[in-house]
């Protein structure tokens, strides 16, 4: 199939399928750890609310925990670093198995799974690898970008499935002590595989990527892209639960993902047009306007079925975007500081997902759920308004993918 034949030039590289395998083992738990958290407190503390609490707490951890955990892989590599921290995640996901399985004091719970925050950012490695081994070739790298961001996607959908599944056919801890296994081994298979690692230096050359420039408004729209799957995610379960079908949340929210991830193979497969600034306001302007198709079909119809479309359609607007939005972190990150970068972008996704889920959250509570759809929908305008905002001639300075 022609469409698929930059995914295999991608492949032949040496080494490219083995980092790749440990890496898609590793990632998967990202999908499984917040579900398997709140299933597993709630089903034995009866509540809801620590549960929320606990995985809360973790989430603000991992903003301030992960941008020194990349550094430090930049800094020394993967293999030195990575594989010890997430020792300490895992150490940290079955003490809190352990603290829930034998009623421990409720504070356990809050330190053990803030334990987890060192956990390496998985993608932005991999993403890091990629670079490395294509050097300056960009439209290899677009492939390997669109690939990675596929990877999130399908990791994400299946995630939380696999999660209810070992949870509610075994017993609650069953989810946090099989994604505990999955990211260790995933990640021992990872760092093993020292021949594709990018080579690090006896320290680190150019500024910190929080102060190199175009850095900071790439940020802003990533906290602005946040809020969008943070409130997605709160109003669709909202919206189910309105209608007493919750259980069809996830099978709905996973259609979205999949969108997603078809889309993400398909962009990887096509030359990017123009320059990446441009590209990322087109793309985010698309999500915004698909955006309004789930806020039409739940205030219109109230059909789940056709809630799911929409999400499905929209949902379809993301991997381009953030493709998009990865390309430009490469592009402006100082040298060197590549994994970094990344982590801060993602950083300032996990922030905009708290704001959106809490703010999707009182939407719903005081209004309906149905008018919690134009939260993501007006995060995507907030998102397309930064992205359209002009872009100083300094930027252009910043290096090329390396």
């Amino acid at each position: 199939m022609p469409h698929l034949s930059p995914y295999r030039r991608l492949f032949r590289l040496p080494g490219a399928r083995a980092f790749t395998a440990g890496n898609l083992i590793a990632r998967l738990p990202m999908g499984m750890f917040s579900i398997s958290a709140v299933v597993m407190i709630a089903g034995t503390r009866g509540s809801y609310a620590l549960a929320g609490a606990v995985t809360a707490t973790g989430l603000a951890a991992t903003a301030l925990v992960a941008p020194w955990i990349a550094r430090l892989v930049d800094r020394h590599g993967q293999a030195r670093i990575a594989l010890p921290a997430t020792v300490i995640a895992v150490l940290g996901s079955l003490s809190l198995l352990l603290c829930v399985r034998h009623d421990a004091p409720d504070w356990t719970l809050f330190a053990s799974y803030a334990a987890t925050a060192t956990t390496p950012n998985t993608g932005g490695m991999a993403r890091a690898r990629w670079a490395h081994l294509l050097g300056g070739d960009p439209k290899a790298l677009h492939t390997a970008n669109s690939f990675e961001q596929a990877a999130d996607e399908l990791c994400f959908m299946l995630g939380p499935v696999l999660a209810a599944f070992l949870c509610g056919t075994f017993f609650p801890e069953a989810g946090t002590l099989v994604g505990a296994v999955l990211l260790l081994t995933g990640m021992v298979l990872f760092t093993t595989r020292r021949a594709t690692e990018p080579p690090v230096g006896a320290r680190i050359p150019g500024k910190a990527p929080l102060r190199a420039p175009g850095i900071p408004p790439l940020l802003a729209v990533c906290l602005a892209m946040g809020g969008i799957f943070g409130a997605t995610e709160v109003v669709t379960l909202a919206f189910a639960d309105a209608q007493g079908r919750q259980s069809a949340a996830g099978a709905i929210l996973a259609l979205q993902a999949a969108g997603s991830c078809v889309a993400g193979l398909l962009y990887g497969a096509v030359k990017p047009g123009g320059p990446a600034e441009a590209r990322l306001s087109r793309c985010v302007a698309a999500m915004a306007a698909l955006l309004t198709l789930p806020l039409l079909a739940a205030a219109l119809t109230g059909s789940l079925l056709l809630l799911a479309a929409t999400l499905l359609v929209a949902g379809m607007a993301t991997a381009p975007t953030m493709v998009t939005t990865m390309t430009l972190v490469q592009q402006r990150t100082p040298e060197g500081r590549l994994n970094e970068g990344m982590t801060l972008a993602v950083t300032g996704l996990l922030g905009g997902i708290a704001c959106g889920s809490a703010i999707g959250g009182w939407t719903v509570e005081h209004l309906s759920p149905t008018a919690g759809f134009a939260v993501p929908v007006t995060a995507a305008a907030m998102a397309l308004t930064l992205s359209l905002r002009p872009v100083s001639n300094r930027f252009t300075e910043c290096p090329a993918p390396h």
